[in-house]
């Protein structure tokens, strides 16, 4: 009997191990396989960096950017944009404005020498004592922010930079340039000019509208100037802007588009997740996780479950009136195409992938991204038919893939790359498309596409830069390290088995996976009939089965944020909105 037991599990053996084997093999194969094709995209997106870097350098240095149809520069960084060459104020040799955005896209490639170089140039030959009217809210997140981490990455001992010639020049010229910002704060409100004179401040009349996003998105690049300098003023002046400003939100938590600085009133009430108002909403999480203020992660939440609660319509996002909430407009706007990258961090992947999938089909169906879709009549906006080469499609493929390892965002990565290399790429570089419909093209190639285009492709296919390392990208693309040093406290550990309910005491209070501060895309629940959280805002009705005696028993929707509620019949619903 013994015996033939044994013989069975050899037999058994025999036969599966096989199978097992060639499984094994088979794995390893497709594995060798991913592994080459990321090397070849990643090496396709390097040459289309350098492609549009050595014309730049070639044609536009020291120049702002590049217009690569002509071979020529624009300063678009200033007024002194629309001067020619031989008009240009006689101290102005260019801000260089594209080199400085390239600098940590070149140490992400490994390129230390032509890092090295641009250091040098930068310290010898860059000054802001320049009569230059700049948009401040631009200037920060380009000059300022490419300043302060290309520093960050010149003081790494990790990278293989030739530490004797750099003597922290690069923070010298962010800290000169920060100080120039300073008198744009002040005002009645605090809240910043939207333009100011790099050698005379602000200008007698300067206009005082701005956007969400212009006030509102200081906090990374200052506040990292200021943990850097030790100079606090920096950081306390983003921040009581950042303050101010939330203190004018609604009653249910949104903002609007655009105010005037010397009152603090709304000028244009709809808003969105696009154009004038992005970039706020990045910054809070993106602060939160730099700095660890719970004052900005509390601003966060309630602004995100607002985003969820009332501009959210199934896959997409509409723009509403701050103070109804009723909808505005029903568009899609390029630059919402960032929202899923922000979902990834907050952890809310089912819903950044289903928003992402819609994007790519836009892109798909007209080879880019045009700058505005019309919802509700699934067709092109009349007059905003073209694409920069923007890159918040790229950027949150990225953010999805680093999040899921699903392949096919490297698919999406690939079409992406295609598309740019089809309809945008010229022998001066890559330009920038009018009209998406005819493929006109027009003859700009925007900093940006250095800073973030190409640099989110290519960590999509090699995320080596990554590995062991902590960042947190500005909304321009350039890395600040994430450094418990500049937090004000420790992040608190959270136990991921308490899944959706915390305990006090005897007594139970219901969470979300916001107000507990955790990812619920990772959460593990353990507890008897515990179920997933769906979203950040998500919380659990009381009963598996839904059933209720009163509202207290319902929890908060995964799709919208609303609070659900007890009907009369005892099951929980969003029954409101019926």
């Amino acid at each position: 009997m013994f015996q033939a037991t044994v013989v069975k599990w050899i037999l058994l053996y025999l036969v599966i191990s096989p199978t097992i084997f060639i499984m094994c093999l088979s794995d390893l194969h497709s594995n060798n396989l991913l592994a080459a094709k990321r090397k070849r995209m990643s090496e396709r997106v390097r040459k289309m960096f350098y492609h549009a870097y050595d014309n730049y350098m070639m044609y536009a240095f020291p120049h702002d950017e590049l217009k690569p149809l002509t071979k020529t520069f624009t300063d678009s960084l200033s007024e002194l944009g629309n001067l020619k060459l031989e008009h240009l104020p006689q101290q102005y040799n260019g801000s260089a404005l594209t080199l400085i955005e390239s600098l940590s896209s070149l140490v992400i490639l490994g390129n230390y020498t032509e890092f090295e170089k641009a250091i040098i140039w930068l310290s010898e030959n860059l000054s802001f004592d320049v009569d230059a009217r700049v948009n401040l809210f631009e200037c920060n997140i380009r000059v300022l922010g490419g300043l302060v981490s290309a520093h960050i990455l010149a003081t790494d001992s990790t990278n293989r930079l030739v530490q004797v010639i750099y003597k922290n020049q690069l923070l010298d010229l962010a800290e000169d340039l920060g100080r120039r910002f300073l008198p744009a704060f002040n005002t009645p409100t605090g809240l910043p000019y939207a333009w100011i004179n790099l050698k005379h401040g602000v200008v007698v009349d300067e206009t005082t509208e701005t956007s969400t996003s212009g006030c509102g998105s200081l906090i990374l690049e200052m506040g990292a100037l200021s943990r850097l300098t030790g100079d606090t003023r920096f950081e306390t002046a983003a921040l009581h802007a950042l303050r101010k400003l939330w203190s004018m939100r609604s009653s249910l938590n949104l903002l609007g588009t655009t105010l005037d600085v010397a009152t603090g009133d709304w000028i244009e009430y709809s808003s969105g997740i696009g154009a004038g108002v992005d970039s706020f909403y990045e910054y809070l999480m993106k602060a939160y996780v730099l700095f660890g203020r719970d004052e900005i992660w509390k601003m966060f939440q309630s602004a995100y479950i607002g985003v969820q609660k009332y501009f959210r319509h199934g896959p997409w996002y509409h723009e509403a009136d701050m103070r109804t909430g009723t909808a505005t407009y029903w568009q899609l706007t390029s630059l919402q195409a960032f929202w899923p990258g922000l979902q990834v961090l907050v952890g809310d992947i089912e819903a950044a992938n289903s928003s992402h999938r819609e994007f790519f089909k836009v892109w798909k169906k007209y080879g880019v991204l045009p700058e505005r879709y019309l919802l509700d009549h699934q067709v092109l906006h009349p007059t905003e038919k073209y694409y920069p080469l923007r890159p918040e499609l790229a950027e949150s493929t990225f953010y999805l893939y680093q999040a899921t390892k699903d392949p096919w965002y490297m698919e999406v990565g690939e079409s992406i790359m295609n598309s740019l290399n089809a309809h945008t790429r010229v022998k001066g570089g890559f330009a920038s498309i009018r009209d998406v419909t005819t493929m006109q093209l027009e003859d700009h190639q925007h900093s940006f596409f250095l800073a973030e285009t190409c640099k989110y492709l290519y960590l999509l296919f090699d995320d080596s830069f990554l590995l062991n390392k902590n960042y947190i990208f500005t909304t321009e693309g350039h890395p600040l390290p994430v450094r418990s040093n500049w937090h004000e406290k420790l992040p608190k550990a959270y136990n991921l088995s308490n899944g959706s309910s915390i305990k006090t005491g005897k007594q139970r209070k219901r969470s979300s996976a916001m107000s507990l501060q955790i990812c619920p895309a990772s959460m593990i629940h353990h507890e008897p009939n515990a179920r997933r959280l769906e979203s950040a805002c998500h919380i659990p009705d009381t009963g598996a089965d839904h059933r209720c005696f009163s509202d207290d028993d319902c929890g908060v929707d995964a799709n919208t944020c609303r609070r659900r509620s007890c009907s009369l019949a005892g099951y929980c619903g969003l029954w409101s909105l019926i």
